[in-house]
């Protein structure tokens, strides 16, 4: 075992004491992070807009400060990009994560000298957690390769941005920088197919131990490595020991991953944004990943079937229930005050505070008032998928509200690695599971407002097609599982 290994797991041991010291005191962590923000950005155009001077609990700052979106949120922000210090957050931003927006463009979310660290140290913590339940480091002495963004950075009026991927890699401690891959050259290429390409080359020969991506774009490098090597990725890195992933579900693709590696490897998850590093896989036993309280952020819950109410009732650590679906607001120390990700999580555990990411607020299919979400269509295809021998590359599910004959229903856009012979049969077990999951869902179809979902099967890289289309073609960006429109439909249709 080498000193790196030894020290990896002494490292682990400290750091696992120090996380259940605060994840043991969950209410009183998130009470202390809600005076140091408000303590901290007194002073600023905001605090003193919202009367912080005034605010000394949960309750006064609900009063004080209403949620708000990125687009609600904006003219704070635009004072922010031009370089008005004391806006949000005392002093500049260090950074800016810039990232594609909906109504309002690009949208750039300030990283500060506070909020920084804890990007950082969330992505260290869970592998040390991995270390510390498993006693396994020797991994530590591979090579780790990091599917992200260009690492090169723009500048608008003194502030540095760029993806928070590319961000991020100016912070890889000294002690990974000799294990990490890509180089550095070959991040900074945009062109995904000529960056894969060059990735392929700088890794095929090398002791992988440790893989990180968002999965979808690490299949299609695992696909890439095993077609030039002729042999599956398990052979090829034998040593290899962990796939680190985030942004979307595993599961779909678990069972081609691990046909590609040809064995199991162990998994983290991680729940990462531009806006915060929330939560991570801290046990390869337990469900869910483990709520980042003490990490600058205060967390508010509202239950998504109330979240467009006037008055909705606002959830804090304390209150929240297990197995509720609800959206998250969060604010910061890099500025964002109340704010709305989108996201919708549900706990799964609150000792200590375990979630998982059930979908995102705006990404639903509720044409019909089912209000499926993104965690339910991933089960019912995961237990669909248990029935037949069915390998999935991507998918993702839309209204077909006005269709040319019967009645309306789900339509699922879906990319086979193997297709079954029969879709309808599928589709009527990814049905009965869809209402298993969802009680309207299952009220619209028992009362014939809704026929059985109908599964639309596309070419391989039907997906990639669609994300190179818009413009998003590359590893840090994902398709949405769901949408209450057919936009993504009919650029997908063009493939068929």
């Amino acid at each position: 075992m080498s000193i790196k290994s030894i020290a990896a797991k002494l490292f682990a041991k400290h750091i696992t004491k120090k996380m259940a010291n605060w994840s043991s005191k969950p209410v009183e962590t998130q009470q202390r992070v809600f005076e140091t923000l408000i303590a901290s950005a007194s002073e600023t155009q905001f605090g003193k807009d919202h009367h912080f001077e005034t605010i000394s609990t949960p309750e006064a700052f609900r009063k004080n400060v209403p949620i708000r979106d990125y687009e609600a949120l904006k003219p704070y922000i635009d004072q922010v990009v031009e370089g008005v210090p004391n806006i949000l957050w005392p002093g500049k931003p260090l950074y800016f994560a810039k990232t594609s927006g909906t109504t309002s463009g690009a949208k750039y979310i300030p990283l500060t000298k506070a909020s920084m660290p804890t990007h950082i140290n969330a992505a260290r913590n869970a592998i040390l957690c991995y270390i510390a339940e498993t006693g396994r480091s020797k991994f530590v002495d591979g090579k780790m390769i990091f599917l992200q963004g260009n690492p090169k950075l723009e500048e608008k009026n003194g502030i540095k941005l760029g993806r928070l991927s590319g961000i991020v890699a100016h912070f890889v401690p000294n002690y990974l920088q000799k294990n990490r891959l890509p180089s550095w050259e070959t991040n900074c290429i945009d062109d995904w197919e000529t960056k894969l390409n060059a990735v392929v080359n700088e890794t095929i020969s090398e002791d992988m131990t440790v893989f990180s991506g968002i999965p979808s774009w690490v299949q299609t490098y695992f696909e890439k490595l095993v077609e030039i090597s002729g042999q599956p990725i398990g052979k090829l890195y034998k040593n290899l020991e962990l796939f680190i992933y985030g942004g979307v579900n595993y599961e779909p693709y678990r069972s081609k991953f691990e046909q590609l590696i040809g064995r199991k490897i162990a998994s983290i998850e991680l729940y990462p944004a531009s806006e915060g590093f929330f939560a991570f896989q801290d046990s390869q036993t337990e469900k869910g990943m483990l709520l980042q309280l003490n990490s600058g952020i205060f967390y508010e819950f509202i239950k998504v079937e109330e979240f467009y109410d006037e008055n909705p009732q606002v959830y804090t650590i304390a209150t929240v229930e297990v197995n509720v679906n609800y959206v998250m607001i969060i604010s910061t120390n890099a500025g964002l005050w109340r704010y709305n990700l989108g996201d919708t999580v549900m706990f799964v555990n609150k000792n200590p505070y375990r979630l998982v990411v059930s979908g995102r607020i705006k990404h639903f299919t509720s044409a019909f008032g089912e209000h499926v979400i993104a965690k339910e269509v991933e089960e019912s295809l995961q237990i669909a998928s248990e029935q037949f021998p069915i390998e999935i590359s991507e998918f993702t599910v839309a209204p077909q509200i006005n269709p040319k004959e019967g009645l309306p229903y789900h339509e699922w856009f879906i990319e086979f690695n193997n297709k079954p012979k029969d879709l309808s049969q599928l589709a009527k077990a990814i049905d009965q599971a869809l209402q298993q999951q969802n009680s309207y869902y299952k009220d619209l179809r028992s009362g014939q407002m809704l026929q059985c979902l109908k599964i639309t099967s596309l070419p391989k890289h039907s997906f990639a097609k669609h994300m190179e289309s818009i413009g998003k073609l590359g590893g840090q960006n994902k398709v949405p599982r769901l949408s209450n429109d057919r936009k993504i439909a009919e650029s997908l249709e063009q493939f068929k």
